[in-house]
This record gives C-alpha cells, sequence and structure tokens, in this order.
C-alpha cells in the first residue's frame, strides 16, 4: 500500500477545517471584550505581522498595518462573529474569535483554511499615530 498522495491530504485537511474549529466554540462578545479593550494586541498571519490593533473603551479601536499608519473604527458582535468597520470603508470586516492558550486566534468569514491570524503580543501601550495635519 502507497502513502497517501499530498494533494490529496490537503484536500481532506481542507474539508475538515470548518469541523477542526468548530470542536473549540468561538469566544462571545463579552468575552472579547473582557480580552482587549485597553490593549493593543500584535497579531500575526503565518510568519509575518499582520497587524497592530489598540482597543479602546466603547468598542472603538485603531488599526495599524504600517508605523504611525492609523485607521479608527469600531467592532461589534454579529452572531458568533465580531465584525469592524473603519473610517475609510465603511464595510465590515468579519471574523471568528477563538482563545487558544490564552491567545486570540482569529479567521475572517472569507478566508481560506490556514489563513487565520494569531495574537503574538499583548499590552497596554498606545499605538504611536500621528494627529491630524492642521493649518495645511
Amino acid at each position: 500500500m502507497s502513502a497517501p498522495d499530498p494533494m490529496r491530504r490537503l484536500a481532506l485537511l481542507c474539508a475538515l477545517w470548518p469541523a477542526l474549529a468548530a470542536a473549540e466554540p468561538p469566544i462571545t462578545a463579552e468575552a472579547f471584550e473582557a480580552h482587549v479593550t485597553g490593549k493593543t494586541l500584535t497579531y500575526r498571519q503565518f510568519d509575518h505581522v499582520f497587524g497592530i490593533e489598540e482597543y479602546l473603551p466603547g468598542r472603538k479601536v485603531r488599526w495599524s498595518t504600517a508605523p504611525n499608519e492609523c485607521q479608527y473604527g469600531s467592532w461589534y458582535p454579529q452572531d458568533t462573529h465580531i465584525c469592524f468597520v473603519y473610517e475609510y470603508d465603511p464595510t465590515p470586516a468579519c471574523w471568528t474569535f477563538w482563545l487558544k492558550d490564552g491567545a486570540l486566534v482569529a479567521l475572517s468569514v472569507h478566508a481560506q483554511p490556514g489563513e487565520e491570524l494569531h495574537e503574538v503580543s499583548a499590552d497596554d501601550r498606545p499605538l504611536p499615530c500621528p494627529g491630524p495635519v492642521l493649518g495645511v
């Protein structure tokens, strides 16, 4: 008997991903809020920093994917998802969040298996977001 074909294994893993993810129930909006409010979290995807988000009171956020570039927005619960809306894009970006070993794991509702984000650090330092340019 020969070893299973790698593409076949990958297809099986992709087919099983929803069931594997569902094994851990998503966290509630209340648990998410308690975990993030007042913190600045760094997320990675694969082996790279995906972005940094500062979670402010009142479900407000500041998101950055590059130094000194910030987007302001807010988040809200929708079913089992946490959705984000930012000032320059009113289209909601919805994610399912789980806690794994005390850190968040997130999967976009539009992501492919394996494209989840992982919380890699959390602290209470604000994001270095520049203020608006005045008098120009």
